[in-house]
């Protein structure tokens, strides 16, 4: 049985009960979506191991035979929460890089988009950064095509660099590894809204291998311009 602390009012985007004449279509992705953002929400606050249909399908405010309808269990819904919040961190992420003007800039930009997706959203944070680890294979392979597709815009933007200033491609893997591990221990003792304080220094740590020192510094210390894009919808 779903319990108590997991259930929540009717939510704007959620359905009127009873009869209505809302296409098919319309009332399938409003359900599935819903349970989406269920799984967000009890991940968040349970844990991945902890999660129960109960609590998925309590929080949702569906029946579990409109959840089984849209997903054969757990695994796959939480398959689908993951590639859903990831695909859209990427596509923000992404804008920042590619709207940014030099190499330096893309980093910063791109990474404090990262920073700032997170903080605005503890609930993904945990999703994407904390509980993908304990879901087994597939939402670990996920994550890991996530830091790969991180890694090869650093690898991208450093091959437009003069040539003495390219370090190993090594480097790229290196450093969002060791982003991937400050933002994981910051996400797991609940210091998530604090990342974006972090930028600077982060940036500055990204940028060393290939800028040296002193340019490393300057660039890290630069205002961001954050872009915004438009959510992916699960």
């Amino acid at each position: 049985m779903a319990s108590k602390r997991n259930s929540r009012p009717r939510a704007e985007h959620q359905l009127p009960p009873g009869r209505h004449n809302l296409p098919r279509s319309y009332v399938e992705q409003n359900q599935r979506q819903r349970i989406i953002d269920a799984i967000v929400d009890v991940t968040s606050l349970a844990g991945y191991a902890s999660m129960s249909i109960e609590d998925i399908i309590g929080t949702a405010g569906v029946s579990r035979r409109t959840f089984y309808d849209h997903f054969t269990g757990k695994q796959e819904a939480f398959n689908t929460a993951i590639d859903a919040v990831t695909t859209e961190l990427l596509g923000v992420v992404r804008a920042a890089y590619e709207q940014a003007d030099g190499f330096a800039a893309a980093i910063r930009d791109g990474l404090a988009a990262f920073l700032q997706f997170l903080a605005d959203e503890p609930r993904y944070a945990d999703l994407v950064i904390v509980e993908v680890l304990a879901a087994g294979p597939g939402p670990i392979a996920r994550r890991n095509q996530v830091l790969n597709t991180f890694a090869e815009l650093v690898r991208q933007g450093a091959e437009r660099l003069p040539g003495h200033r390219r370090p190993p491609a090594l480097a790229a893997e290196t450093v969002i590894g060791g982003i991937s591990e400050v933002v994981f221990a910051r996400v797991l003792e609940g210091q998530t809204s604090e990342l974006p304080a972090l930028l600077p220094d982060l940036a500055y740590s990204m940028l060393l291998p290939f800028l040296g020192h002193e340019q490393a510094k300057r660039e890290a210390a630069k205002r961001p311009r954050l872009a915004e894009t438009p959510a992916v919808a699960a």
